[in-house]
């Protein structure tokens, strides 16, 4: 069917709420805009005559869409190379989604999406709708064609499986930016002891390189193990400014909620190294240096404001 204005413009008023939602389901912001326009072709040639509420026969078209994704993304995942990492995204990008209270925060986490790897797809829509979109339980049953009740019990197993007791500082720019100073302070001064300082004691490094970058194919845990691997990755070499394509500015930003270093050579971001920050130091550094995942950030970072660098050559 052709689409009218009027109807183009409805499914333009939803597209920001559909990206989130599909962001935090399969945890990359290309896969999400995929999902969400193939959302909008079904749109286009469905009869809308029958389509008495479009925002809820959109989403469960997203939503079916998605699951079919994650279905497919747990082969991929097998034959992926290396570690596997969320797609990090700038603060003001739409597909964050809301961010008024700290479940809708939490669950944007780079921490938490790569946690939420844990669930099963119908785990991880059930609990992604519920916890950061406030769906009521019958709204989300009838999405996926389940009972109530079973949706209420798949809801507690993934509370269950992405239990916490530690909570993430919530930070602005401005706190982003010390907090980056002072980790590369640590890291650039060769005492070991100064970031294990900052590191929680079970602190987890992990890095995605996917197929073009090599990077460690296991989480280091510890926080004695990461300080000593960081203080020996830090120093820049000519091999490693190979692979990133020159030698990179380091700038300070915030990334799904937290402090982040953006690496950027030229007007292109080659890495984004999110930090876990909680009340008893750095919790986790996820390291994204996987240019298939870089190519949204590339655009935000080309069309936005940021500030000098931390350091202007590494």
């Amino acid at each position: 069917m052709s689409l009218s204005t009027h109807d183009a413009d409805l499914f333009e008023s939803t597209r920001g709420r559909l990206e989130a939602i599909a962001y935090r389901l399969l945890g990359s912001a290309g896969d999400a805009e995929d999902a969400v326009q193939e959302a909008f072709l079904r749109w286009q040639a469905a009869d809308r005559d029958y389509v008495q509420t479009p925002e809820a026969w959109l989403t469960k078209v997203l939503t079916n869409l998605c699951l079919n994704q994650l279905t497919s993304a747990r082969a991929r995942r097998e034959t992926y190379v290396g570690q596997w990492l969320p797609e990090p995204v700038f603060t003001g990008d739409r597909m964050l989604g809301p961010a008024d209270t700290v479940e809708q925060r939490e669950s944007v986490s780079i921490a938490m999406l790569t946690l939420m790897e844990r669930l099963s797809a119908r785990e991880r829509v059930v609990y992604v709708l519920r916890e950061a979109f406030g769906y009521a339980h019958n709204d989300i049953a009838e999405m996926l064609e389940i009972t109530e009740a079973n949706c209420q019990q798949i809801y507690r197993r993934a509370k269950q499986h992405l239990a916490t007791d530690r909570a993430r500082v919530q930070v602005d720019e401005v706190a982003a930016r010390k907090i980056v100073e002072e980790f590369l302070a640590a890291a650039v001064s060769g005492r070991t002891e100064t970031l294990i300082s900052l590191l929680t004691q079970d602190a987890i490094s992990i890095g995605d390189g996917g197929a073009f970058i090599p990077t460690r194919t296991r989480p280091l845990i510890g926080a004695v193990r990461v300080a000593r691997f960081l203080r020996l990755s830090i120093k820049p070499t000519d091999g490693k400014r190979n692979m990133l394509g020159g030698r990179p500015a380091i700038f300070s930003a915030v990334a799904n909620g937290g402090p982040a270093l953006v690496l950027v050579v030229g007007d292109r971001v080659v890495g984004i190294v999110c930090l876990e920050v909680t009340a008893d130091g750095i919790s986790a550094i996820h390291a994204q240096v996987n240019p298939e995942k870089l190519e949204r950030a590339t655009r935000r970072w080309a069309s936005s404001e940021h500030g000098a660098p931390v350091i202007e050559s590494w």
